[in-house]
């Protein structure tokens, strides 16, 4: 004896629509292509200044050896780093001295005058450390050559 119907009705099984899925995989398809092309541009990151860095009047170009990340050797004399001493790459970002031990590189720097601790270096590109600038390594003079006349310049400038 069945106190209940026999007859049930089966519920459809919700399934997405054939075109619901197929935007969905395209839209994970271009959002990963996306992704992929944007990588490279974020890589390629031009200065506005175009490269051309500005350095300051009392910089003065040397060799510079990171020892530690407080010692240093600038033109083979030791030499102190600053607590908040900063390292530029060439491509002016910042460079943890940490990761460059036992490196040495062709820089402009600014020591501390009050300490005489080395405050900020920079690491210069191929195409800097060709333009002459002063420093260790390059012979400054006050007299200038022009026209065939000899004449000496101001040296308290």
């Amino acid at each position: 004896m069945n106190c209940c119907p026999t007859t049930h009705t089966t519920l459809p099984i919700a399934r997405p629509a054939r075109h619901t899925l197929r935007n969905l995989l395209l839209c994970s398809a271009l959002g990963t292509a996306g992704l992929l092309a944007l990588q490279p541009a974020q890589a390629q990151v031009v200065s506005p200044l175009g490269n051309v860095r500005n350095f300051p009047e009392n910089a003065v170009r040397g060799t510079l050896t990171i020892n530690s990340v407080q010692e240093a050797k600038l033109d083979n004399k030791d030499v102190r780093m600053a607590p908040g001493m900063r390292l530029f790459s060439p491509q002016n970002s910042l460079v943890q001295r940490h990761t460059v031990i036992g490196q040495t590189y062709k820089v402009n720097y600014v020591l501390e005058a009050s300490t005489g601790m080395l405050l900020s270096a920079w690491i210069l590109s191929e195409a800097e450390a060709a333009k002459p600038f002063k420093g260790s390594d390059t012979v400054l003079t006050n007299i200038n050559v022009s026209n065939g006349n000899v004449s000496t310049g101001n040296v308290l400038k």
